[in-house]
């Protein structure tokens, strides 16, 4: 009796160490570096926001988060090797919503539920914009150059399968014929309507605001039902007679779905933390991208209901 007793209070005892021994490790994550994947190259909108998190939230998870640029398939290169790295809070990705659109396409083999999205920290509407020195100043203008001669003015787009190319091929219905040219690099496609290669560039502004600032590039219509405050004076699309929104550019910060949701948690308010400091709301600012972060189930869907929007448009 004695014995059984005693075999009793040590498998408590155990099971007790075990749980506090379970807790501390869940307290401890993370304690060494996680790498953040950023599923585009150098210089553009996902690079900047995956290099400004990394820094932002070093000192608030205590560790080094170095960026690694896996650049291809409108990010879905970056994504597989998410999907291909244990889910142990120790990788975690840019999953952008072109992206996401490019899966509606049917280009690469990720779905949302392969993801957690921690947090969706940046949005913004996208525009077409077109040389300062361009012969089109205007939507209008450009507009009706697309309609008198199809196919003659090109977009430089950062893919097909995108909301890049959706958007295209909804003007496209409306009799607003223009050819898109896609660009793997980001730099190569700012550069290009600059360089007269292109005839627009379709972009959100965050991601072209040096050039904008310095006159270079001019944004003529936004896709939206309203008006941008920073850009007051833009026209939407709706009114120029083109009903094309809900395919706003919204950026995230995710890890491989399966991971311990504590891991998850932990994230999430360091990330939610780092939206609200000084330092992102100054770089959000810049970049026309601030929005309150959206993190949980909310998040998840998303991206689940955004893919369903493209398909929707494309018909899929």
């Amino acid at each position: 009796m004695k014995t059984k007793k005693l075999t009793t209070i040590t498998g408590l005892a155990c099971s007790v160490a075990l749980g506090a021994a379970t807790l501390a490790g869940a307290q401890e994550y993370p304690d060494r570096p996680i790498e953040m994947i950023v599923t585009f190259g150098p210089g553009g909108g996902a690079d900047l926001m995956g290099r400004t998190a990394s820094q932002l939230l070093e000192p608030r998870l205590g560790v080094p988060l170095p960026v690694s640029n896996v650049a291809g398939a409108s990010g879905n290169a970056g994504l597989t090797q998410l999907r291909t790295n244990p889910a142990d809070g120790y990788s975690m990705a840019t999953l952008i919503s072109l992206t996401v659109a490019s899966w509606a396409s049917g280009l690469g083999d990720n779905a949302p539920e392969d993801f957690d999205v921690v947090a969706v920290v940046q949005s913004s509407p996208s525009f077409l914009f077109v040389p300062a020195n361009g012969p089109h100043q205007t939507a209008e203008a450009l507009f009706e150059e697309a309609r008198a001669n199809p196919g003659t003015l090109t977009v430089a787009t950062s893919g097909y399968g995108t909301q890049d190319d959706v958007t295209l091929k909804l003007l496209g219905e409306a009799e607003i014929l223009m050819e898109n040219v896609p660009f793997q690099a980001p730099a190569e496609r700012y550069a290009s309507p600059i360089g007269g290669h292109t005839s627009a560039i379709y972009e959100e502004p965050g991601d072209v605001a040096q050039f904008v600032r310095a006159g270079q590039l001019v944004p003529v219509v936004v896709f939206d039902t309203e008006r941008h405050p920073e850009f007051p004076d833009v026209p939407t699309s709706a009114e120029l007679g083109v009903e094309i929104s809900g395919l706003d550019n919204f950026r995230t910060l995710s890890v491989k779905a399966g991971t311990d949701p504590e891991m998850v948690a932990r994230l999430e308010e360091a990330i939610v933390d780092m939206v609200a400091s000084p330092e992102w709301q100054e770089f959000c600012s810049q970049t026309y991208s601030c929005i309150e972060p959206v993190t949980g189930d909310e998040a998840q869907q998303m991206i689940v209901d955004f893919r369903e929007t493209i398909a929707a448009r494309l018909g899929s």
